[in-house]
């Protein structure tokens, strides 16, 4: 009740002031378990990707928003419990299973669940490499995969950032359901849950147009120390991150990062004269509008 009450009050505010758009809300199937796998740039993703749509999305969230003390953790608990976010614990193992579980269960009630495979907010705006726990829930679930892409929220309301950018329309775009029978009963094979991740992935870059990076985000941030932490509220796929492969060693260059993990310069000090200026586009990160970080 909690849920429609805000979506029909806060979401009426947020497309007369923001005018969101969406495209492909009918790629959604009206009933029965759907999970819903979108990119992630923003803290706004959770306000505009639910909102055009027709059915109550499910996102499990960091059990914090539930465990704080005073008059503002007991606000947090209320408004997260009654917008039907279920709370996790992040810390792996057994909490990254109970995770997946907690996310069968709400499959099996015929809800639509949202998940980020990405892990957590893009630091650039690009696509990153997704976790292989969206593949574990499509298969043993075997509901239908809707990709999902926001467009414009990076620009909109970039991470670290608390105040909108009123100049710039957020959107959506729904693709079409996407379906992994053939890949039914190899629900603990490695190479099987990669493949399905990336399809979805292939899927959310195609929609979004956004450059994929075959690296985690999470990697991509420990490489930016002047980033301000993530604060996701529903971030599936950090708590069942365990289910995953080890992470990537990237080969010298290939992501045109000279200096990232497997490069024999991994431990050196950038330049000054590699720096460029932190107005323009780093040499690192082609075509984004940042700071390069000196890794030490």
């Amino acid at each position: 009740m909690f849920y429609w009450l805000t979506k029909y009050t806060l979401g009426v505010a947020l497309l007369l002031v923001f005018r969101p758009w969406s495209k492909g809300r009918r790629n959604l199937p009206r009933r029965g378990p759907v999970i819903l796998v979108s990119n992630h740039l923003s803290f706004s993703d959770h306000f505009f990707g639910p909102l055009p749509l027709p059915r109550k999305v499910v996102f499990l969230a960091k059990a914090e928003y539930f465990t704080g003390k005073g008059i503002k953790g007991l606000a947090s608990r209320a408004f997260f419990s009654g917008v039907g976010q279920i709370p996790i614990d992040r810390t792996g193992g057994q909490a990254s299973e109970d995770a997946l579980r907690s996310g069968l269960r709400v499959l099996a009630a015929g809800k639509v669940l949202g998940i980020y495979p990405e892990g957590t907010r893009s630091p650039d705006g690009r696509l990153y490499k997704g976790r292989t726990g969206v593949a574990r829930l499509a298969l043993e679930s075997r509901a239908p995969v809707v990709p999902c892409a926001m467009m414009g929220t990076f620009e909109f309301l970039p991470p670290g950032s608390h105040s909108p950018r009123f100049s710039v329309r957020p959107g959506v775009i729904f693709g079409k359901p996407m379906e992994f029978s053939r890949y039914y009963g190899r629900e603990t094979d490695r190479e099987a849950l990669r493949e399905v991740t990336d399809e979805i992935m292939a899927e959310i870059a195609k929609l979004s147009g956004q450059e994929y990076v075959d690296s985690y985000a999470k990697r991509a941030k420990d490489r930016r120390p002047g980033d301000a932490p993530a604060a996701d509220l529903s971030m599936l796929s950090i708590a069942i991150a365990g289910v995953s492969g080890p992470p990537l060693q990237v080969p010298p260059g290939r992501l045109g990062l000279p200096y990232a993990s497997g490069s024999p310069n991994r431990g050196r000090r950038l330049p000054r004269s590699e720096c460029g200026d932190p107005r323009g586009s780093t040499p690192g990160y082609p075509g984004v509008r940042d700071r390069v970080p000196r890794l030490s």
